[in-house]
């Protein structure tokens, strides 16, 4: 009876040699904060919106004079005949060298460059939500990370407690049948559960070891002693709520939006493209002989106007096309927008299950510990077979191994819910991190310095910190 007893304390207590091996404790905002400062994935996305800025600096650009140069050093030969020359075969050669200063500027192309400017700024308000979209999928894959090795860690202790507990079940079988109250049936029975429950054992442990390496390649570190989350992100009472909530602000759909927006400008330039535009042009030039005293110098400036005339229909045709990239965009806002509510929908759906399934599993384990701690008295009586204890322990474990999935269950599926109405970002969660600010080099290029200027050249140091990281 006192073996019994203590076999239940080892059993109630399996998770605590585990913590009690490793000092320092990490939570799940810990196992964020490392995602959001080392993902790969952020970085590359960061980058991707960072080209995007460029596009509008380059639009900006078009409005501007262009200035240009050219040079070049020309020696001219042949050979003459004619009268000044007596009818005599005379050689000619002569050496220059001259150099161009060709200006530009663009006076009206019926605001072609001013939409191309707004164009590129609706891109990258677009490229920005899709950043926002990739730190939600880091952060996510942090919390599978976590929770998965939480889920790995608990499994092993309880398959280590459950070694124990039939290790201990055996020796008291053996006693028994020396003694002649049980058959060799009984311990033959003990010894099977035992090497299944250390099959078992090594299976959870190379669970853990998935999800040790998995929590390093998200995290970027081996993880240390997870304490489990104090508590669950507060979320809407109702699916209509959080639909209402996605639908307003999810960075999937606002990046879509920006996209229809971009298209619609798209036409207009398509449109402009078929009118004339004028431009003023300014050139000087100076040439001059190399072995003379020969030279030429001067300039010239004026106003251009000119536009198509035909072109075999191909600017009509790139207005049609405009349009049809217009009405696809807006079929993908639609589809996107059925998507995320579809997304909010299955994801309260999969919290719901994780807590019924946690309720149940409650409920189990009560029923499960009342049934082996009976069966175990009665087996000490002899009313009861080695192969009942061994069951009974068996759906006790069951149990709690149910219990421990639906906790991880529970947590992972209510962070899904953040994700899907799009609040599961760092500043959303308050973590403790250095946040990503777009908005720093895009105004550092919106107004496409030159490398010589102030600006450009804080610009440098900017890219150099980049580079540097």
């Amino acid at each position: 009876m006192a073996k019994y007893r203590n076999l239940t304390a080892i059993a109630l207590t399996f998770g605590l040699a585990m913590g009690a091996t490793i000092a320092k404790a990490e939570t799940l905002a810990d196992a964020m904060i490392g995602a959001y400062n080392t993902s790969g994935l952020l970085e590359q996305n960061r980058a991707v919106l960072r080209a995007a800025d460029e596009d509008v600096a380059q639009a900006v650009a078009a409005l501007r004079p262009v200035i240009n140069w050219s040079a070049d050093a020309t020696r001219q030969f042949g050979t003459s005949r004619s009268s000044s020359t007596a009818g005599n075969i005379v050689p000619t050669v002569s050496n220059t060298m001259s150099a161009n200063l060709i200006a530009e500027l663009t006076l009206f192309d019926n605001g072609q460059n001013t939409l191309a400017i707004s164009t590129a700024k609706e891109a990258v308000l677009a490229t920005r939500q899709q950043l926002v979209s990739v730190e939600q999928q880091v952060l996510f894959s942090a919390v599978e990370a976590f929770m998965e090795v939480r889920r790995a860690l608990e499994n092993v202790a309880l398959r280590q407690n459950n070694v124990r507990l039939i290790t201990q079940q055996l020796r008291a079988a053996q006693e028994r049948f020396e003694v002649g109250e049980v058959t060799r049936t009984d311990t033959s029975l003990a010894e099977a559960r035992l090497a299944a429950a250390r099959s078992q054992l090594a299976t959870a442990q190379g669970a853990l070891t998935i999800a040790r390496e998995q929590y390093l390649a998200v995290v970027g570190r081996m993880p240390g002693n997870l304490e489990p989350p104090r508590s669950l992100p507060n979320l809407p009472n109702s699916i209509e709520t959080a639909k209402s909530i996605a639908l307003r602000g999810h960075p999937q759909i606002k990046s879509v939006q920006h996209q229809v927006a971009a298209a619609e400008l798209n036409i207009l330039r398509a449109e402009a493209a078929m009118k004339p535009t004028v431009r003023m042009a300014g050139r000087l030039s100076v040439t001059e002989g190399i072995d003379s005293d020969r030279f030429t110098r001067g300039g010239s400036i004026g106003i251009e106007a000119g536009g198509p005339i035909y072109q075999g229909g191909r600017l009509p045709s790139l207005v049609r096309q405009a349009m049809a990239n217009r009405d696809a965009s807006r079929g993908v806002l639609h589809q996107t927008i059925d998507q995320i509510a579809q997304t909010v929908g299955v994801a309260y759906s999969q919290l719901r299950i994780a807590r019924a399934s946690l309720v149940s599993t409650d409920e189990q384990i009560r029923a499960a510990t009342v049934a082996f701690r009976g069966i175990r008295e009665e087996a000490a009586l002899g009313a009861r077979t080695t192969l009942d204890v061994l069951n009974a322990e068996q759906e006790l474990l069951d149990a709690r191994s149910a219990r421990i999935s639906a906790q991880v269950e529970e947590a992972i599926a209510a962070y899904r819910v953040l994700s899907s109405l799009g609040q599961l970002t760092a500043g959303d969660l308050n973590l403790n991190v250095q946040q990503y600010d777009p908005a720093t080099y895009y105004n550092l290029v919106k107004d496409s310095p030159s490398s010589i200027s102030r600006q450009g050249e804080q610009l440098d140091r900017v890219l150099k910190a980049l580079g540097n990281n």
